[in-house]
């Protein structure tokens, strides 16, 4: 009996050394971590424990019946992240490049099932060469089996994508699928085809950082939500991420402990909004003034940075916030910010995280870049994804509340439970000039001075309807308040909303606009 111990202890070892010391070696020396020491980074000390570490790979073909490594390139198992379950799987690169083979797959599914019928987030440490060529079509095989289990997870646990090197060909459509993903700045890539295939193709010369690294990612295609300098910054933001979400779609967000202030105003508040109407400011500041300290977790940062959305704590609880960015294009809605937003609310409705809508939005981005590609479906993309959501929902509309984009951005009409204005906001079909040249085209242009009859009647429907209390009137707007009372207002209101129950139509799925 004493022999199989030590048997065991020895594939144990021979498993922790994945393609061997000579490979870890070049991959430290790329500024890379192992797949084991990525793990040991992620979970809670301790707390890991592994799954199908004796598993070898099935293949026969090309010699490699002589290559078999313990546990085939990838290492899954499940632990602990602030005290909470989670899976996670993570592919190592010394092992065959980090390539997928049939049992690759398996390993990866098997922790994927677990997640479902526990109710736990799934973690993927991405690092790999792609499939398996010696493998064929089985190894295509085990990444379609991935993608369906992704899908079926989708929306019932949340699911997490860090790509911590290559990523190319058919494995990236597995991160697509997941909820976020994050990237490491010039030692990580996502493309579906690489550099020379590009450059045989289309003849263009590209090197991998440009067609797909992080910052690409981050700020062109939009397909990678966080970007770090290093591992470790991107392990503990998967960490930092997970603070703020549940662990499935039947439970709540944790919360921290709140001890409430004798009084939660903010005056800082009162003075953000420029009185020039055309004049920018930087939403964050007031994000900042709502939210608890120091909690707001933006996503998408440098992405359609015309609008802003990220997690924050509000008295403790945790809330989506989706904010019009009056600093990036005044603000105004276009195809990348439409997207942008509507994938953030759609997540937080998936797992009841209520949602916080601050509005100063002067309409839809003109012009015939955005018509040809189709801003008429995907501005209807993040509208409904708004009145599909029956989380809590409340908007503040700050400044400017124009056209459709005010019906868009969680009005009251589409469902919202909340809605407040300041008495700054200017809720209209479009600004007043616009208006007063098309209402007034005859009167003005018959005028022995335009220019003064303009600015009139600019100032008759600044004054008439350049505000928000036609709209207070018509119960539009629940209240106008001042700023500094925003946080108050805001902490009551979702507290009142905490049970809200609502129920959509009985269907299969909607048809989004896709």
């Amino acid at each position: 009996m004493s022999n199989r111990f030590q048997e065991l202890e020895q594939k144990r070892a021979e498993a922790q050394l994945g393609g061997g010391q000579s490979r870890i070696d070049a991959q430290h020396k790329k500024g890379k971590l192992t797949a084991r020491e990525r793990i040991e980074l992620l979970l809670d000390p301790g707390t890991f424990t592994e799954m199908g570490m004796m598993v070898t790979h099935r293949c026969t073909d090309f010699g490699m019946e002589e290559q078999t490594v313990l546990g085939d390139g990838v290492v899954t198992g499940y632990g602990h992240i602030g005290g909470r379950l989670v899976y996670a799987f993570s592919q190592d690169f010394t092992v065959f490049g980090g390539s997928l083979s049939e049992t690759f797959a398996e390993k990866i599914c098997k922790i994927m099932d677990l997640a479902m019928k526990t109710g736990a987030p799934v973690i993927g440490l991405n690092d790999s060469g792609g499939a398996r060529i010696q493998e064929g079509v089985v190894s295509l095989a085990g990444y379609a089996d991935i993608f369906y289990r992704n899908t079926l997870a989708s929306g019932v646990v949340p699911q997490i994508s860090a790509i911590l090197g290559p990523c190319a060909g058919g494995a990236v459509y597995s991160p697509a699928i997941t909820d976020f993903i994050m990237m490491v700045e010039k030692s990580s890539y996502m493309f579906v085809t690489g550099p020379n295939v590009v450059k045989t193709v289309t003849h263009e010369d590209v090197t991998s950082e440009d067609l797909g690294g992080a910052t690409t990612h981050a700020t062109k295609s939009g397909v990678t939500h966080f970007t770090y300098a290093n591992e470790v910054a991107c392990i503990q933001g998967i960490r930092t991420l997970l603070s703020y979400i549940p662990q499935n779609c039947e439970e709540t967000a944790p919360s921290l402990p709140y001890e409430r202030k004798e009084s939660e105003l903010v005056p800082s508040l009162n003075t953000i909004v420029p009185e020039n109407p055309n004049q920018p400011y930087d939403i964050r500041e007031v994000v900042a003034g709502v939210v608890d300290s120091d909690s707001f977790f933006e996503v998408h940062q440098e992405y359609a940075e015309n609008i802003v959305v990220g997690f924050a704590r509000l008295a403790g609880k945790s809330i989506g916030i989706v904010a019009n960015q009056p600093a990036s294009l005044a603000g105004v809605l276009d195809i990348k910010a439409s997207l942008k937003g509507a994938r953030f609310v759609r997540f937080c409705d998936s797992f009841n995280i209520p949602l916080l809508v601050l509005e100063d939005v002067p309409g839809f981005l003109p012009g015939t870049d955005q018509e040809w590609n189709a801003i008429i479906t995907n501005g209807a993309k993040l509208l409904y994804a708004f009145c599909e959501a029956t989380v809590p929902r409340i908007t503040v509309i700050t400044r400017k509340a124009y056209g459709g984009a005010y019906d868009v951005m969680n009005s009251k009409h589409i469902g919202a439970d909340m809605n407040f204005a300041w008495p700054t906001a200017e809720i209209a079909v479009m600004g007043a000039k616009g208006a007063a040249e098309i209402i007034f085209k005859k009167e003005i242009s018959e005028s022995s001075n335009p220019e003064a009859a303009l600015q009139a009647k600019v100032d008759e429907y600044t004054e008439k309807f350049a505000n928000p209390w036609m709209a207070a009137a018509r119960g539009y707007i629940d209240e106008v308040i001042k700023p500094e009372e925003t946080r108050d207002r805001l902490i009551k209101a979702f507290a009142m909303l905490e049970n809200k129950v609502a129920h959509l139509p009985k269907k299969k799925h909607g048809n989004i606009p896709l």
